[in-house]
């Protein structure tokens, strides 16, 4: 980002065009990120490499999303110039693949970085939320399988007597 700002929350599910557009859109925009990373080769640019790597992150495919957090991780190791926005865009994929620890690993990483950044804190509380969210959830799946359970097991024995 050339104004120091990364970017909202909201891109992460932002397609990469308009919606009636966005399946043809989208596979030609990845189409040439691909090719151009490819063509660099051996010596790929960090630039064309988090390029790529965002475009894949961006798809609706689990299998371009986890190569391209595969490229982001890759990136943050051997690139430290990138480790800022590399770090927030991981966290990124991360939360969209739903892998909300190693989400908030590198988020947390970021601010260890960057104790204020605003953008940073609001993708941490947002993990958050989700967590917590998906745990009520669970629990309260298993709460109706526990009393469901119980309910046959006294029929069951209601039968029996």
């Amino acid at each position: 980002m050339s104004d120091g700002r990364l970017p909202e929350l909201a891109d992460i599910e932002a397609p990469l065009a308009d919606a009636e557009l966005e399946a043809s859109y989208s596979c030609t925009r990845v189409r040439v990120l691909r090719k151009q990373f490819e063509r660099e080769g051996m010596s790929v640019t960090p630039q064309t490499k988090f390029n790529y790597a965002w475009g894949l992150v961006k798809s609706h495919r689990k299998a371009e999303q986890v190569r391209g957090v595969r490229l982001l991780t890759e990136l943050c190791r051997n690139s430290p110039q990138r480790q800022r926005e590399g770090l927030y865009y991981l966290a990124l994929g991360h939360y969209k693949l739903g892998n909300y620890h190693n989400a908030r690993e590198c988020v947390d990483q970021l601010l260890d970085l960057e104790p204020h950044n605003g953008q940073a804190k609001a993708l941490r509380s947002l993990i958050e939320r989700k967590v917590t969210r998906d745990g009520v959830l669970g629990f309260a799946i298993v709460g109706s399988l526990v009393a469901a359970a119980s309910i046959v097991a006294a029929q069951l024995l209601r039968r029996k007597e």
